[in-house]
């Protein structure tokens, strides 16, 4: 088949990683991939296209990469899947010619609570192209507010670049730094200073791609850490803190997990495919501080929960999620959209 993905950029991020996995082993699996790529700018489009630029921190990324001064619908290859990975990107695909392919959505996240106008990113989940959604909690959005039936495929993580690296330190709190308010960033903070005013010894270690801004609030900050550096620092701090208000999945929490960090984290909606309240992770209630600083003090002080949670939860993230299965049933969903 001739597949081809509209992927907003190549920057290293969750739902980039999964976007170009997907393309990168459907293609391992002898179909032609393209991943056509906005730059910002016509010169900018043609120096990337003249440099070939890649993704550099996917080694041996087999599909080949068209990048382009903005999507437009009448400019798409040829193909028989177009599949769309953002509200921007969804209006291309609806409005591109039937010969680009059976139309896909790969939905990742509910836009419309963080990105753009509501009304107009609501629109694009109307529209019709097949639902790909990476969470139960994305596929009831999808359900209930839409009306619109998706396929379910957790986005899995890779046990090759994910796994126990470190013994990791029961009084190190690992955090993921972003600007955008609903990460929580101040919650997280606020969760913390509670528990350290009761147990003074607990490190906050942040990372992120930006540092923060002014006084930085961590004991240690990793600055847009590379991926190989990453299950390192995700095994050496036993807890991971997840204050995010909303989350499509949640990779972070799942890469923490399967490197063996306990999870403490909000209820986010994506979490609860691998984050059992009291069985893989302590889940607090959304937007809860109070709680949320509860959760991360149990964790904190009884080891033999921490170890419990911690062993269950890469467990579940290493078997239940995988790989070779979601890109054979993208392959199967594909395969049937062509044919009917």
């Amino acid at each position: 088949m001739r597949v081809t993905f509209l992927c907003p950029h190549l920057r290293i991020a969750g739902g980039v990683r999964a976007i170009l996995t997907y393309a990168d082993r459907l293609a391992g699996l002898g179909h032609s991939v393209t991943v056509v790529v906005p730059a910002r700018g016509r010169l900018r489009t043609l120096w990337r296209a003249f440099t070939r630029a890649r993704a550099e921190w996917m080694p041996g990324f087999r599909p080949r990469i068209v990048w382009t001064a903005g999507w437009r619908p009448d400019r798409l290859p040829l193909g028989d899947i177009l599949v769309a990975t953002a509200w921007q990107s969804a209006l291309v695909a609806a409005a591109a010619p039937a010969a680009c392919g059976a139309k896909f959505y790969l939905v990742q996240h509910y836009e419309s609570l963080y990105h753009g106008a509501a009304a107009e990113v609501d629109a694009t989940y109307r529209l019709p192209l097949r639902k790909i959604v990476i969470s139960t909690w994305l596929a009831d959005i999808m359900r209930e507010k839409f009306r619109e039936p998706a396929e379910r495929l957790v986005t899995p993580v890779d046990p090759e670049l994910f796994s126990p690296a470190a013994a990791p330190d029961p009084g190190r709190v690992l955090m993921l730094h972003h600007e955008y308010a609903w990460k929580g960033v101040a919650d997280g903070l606020e969760a913390v200073a509670r528990v350290r005013a009761l147990h003074p010894r607990l490190t906050l270690v942040g990372f992120g791609l930006k540092p923060p801004r002014g006084s930085p609030p961590y004991d240690e900050y990793h600055r847009d850490p590379p991926q190989t550096a990453l299950k390192e620092l995700y095994s050496r701090c036993a807890i991971y803190l997840c204050p995010s208000w909303d989350e499509g999945l949640g990779m972070p929490s799942m890469e923490a997990m399967a490197c063996g960090a306990a999870l403490c984290t909000y209820d986010n909606g994506g979490c609860r495919d691998y984050a059992r309240d009291g069985e893989t992770a302590l889940v607090a209630r959304r937007r809860d501080v109070p709680d949320l600083a509860k959760k991360l003090e149990r964790l904190a002080v009884d080891p033999g929960l921490r170890e419990r949670l911690a062993a269950a939860g890469a467990a579940l993230v290493r078997s239940e999620f995988d790989w070779g299965r979601a890109v054979r049933r993208m392959e199967e969903l594909f395969t049937q959209a062509r044919q009917g």
